[in-house]
């Protein structure tokens, strides 16, 4: 059986290399690194135009929205708080038509810090758009380019819970949160309250979290959306 393909979303920002300094597709290595560890091959999916993410999402066997900038808050009818910038509408449209896309097909598909949040919006949710107004405290990003860790409770029999177990520390860099998630299972919140994982009941593997699991030394996440998508490659099920 041939390893199943990953895609992976990636920012479109400013970046320096060697002598350039110009706009550049990129995203963190560890991502692609943990989808090769678990036995998938990681494919990066720059942001384009929306009509291409059915021709795109027909050659995936799985779907990770990657972590990275806010949402634009036009896209769940709020305005912007104080603390909320630098939006992109360009991976904002992108990212929603792949969803749109790989909900049609049964895809397996892992939201990732921000990409949780997309998920949430793009199931008609809403945010919260600066978490430490609700728990009095920076934990889940603790400033700069410093990961928070936070231990989290698990709902015991949950997909997640299969993966990860019932309770885990994980590595939070996130300053928003989902309020509302509509479809979704909440399965997973912080001892301050905050969610931190959903899961879709009705999908073979839809699944997010606030944390970047790509960074732990336990990737079980990863692996199982890979299983997922091996599955999927194989029988079209995702099971």
């Amino acid at each position: 059986m041939n390893a199943p393909l990953i895609g992976l979303t990636t920012y479109r920002e400013h970046a320096a290399w060697g002598v350039w300094q110009q706009r550049a597709d990129l995203l963190p290595t560890q991502y692609a690194e943990a989808v090769e560890a678990t036995g998938g091959v990681p494919v990066l999916l720059p942001p384009q135009a929306s009509a291409a993410a059915e021709v795109v999402v027909a050659r995936l066997d799985g779907l990770v929205i990657s972590g990275g900038a806010d949402v634009d808050p036009a896209r769940y009818d709020d305005l912007p708080h104080p603390r909320t910038a630098a939006w992109r509408p360009d991976r904002d449209a992108w990212e929603l038509a792949l969803l749109d896309a790989a909900e049609s097909r049964g895809l397996p598909v892992l939201g990732v810090c921000r990409g949780m949040q997309l998920m949430a919006v793009h199931a008609g949710g809403t945010l919260d758009q600066h978490t430490p107004d609700l728990v009095g405290h920076e934990e889940h990003s603790p400033g700069g380019d410093a990961f928070g860790n936070v231990a989290v409770d698990i709902v015991p029999g949950t997909r997640l819970a299969g993966l990860v177990g019932d309770r885990l520390e994980v590595s939070c860099h996130h300053h928003q949160s989902v309020r509302t998630h509509p479809g979704y299972l909440a399965v997973a919140r912080a001892d301050d309250g905050t969610l931190e994982a959903m899961e879709d009941p009705r999908a073979p593997f839809r699944l997010a979290v606030q944390w970047h699991p790509e960074t732990a030394a336990d990737v079980g996440l990863l692996a199982g959306l890979v299983r997922a998508a091996a599955s999927y490659a194989a029988d079209g099920t995702g099971r």
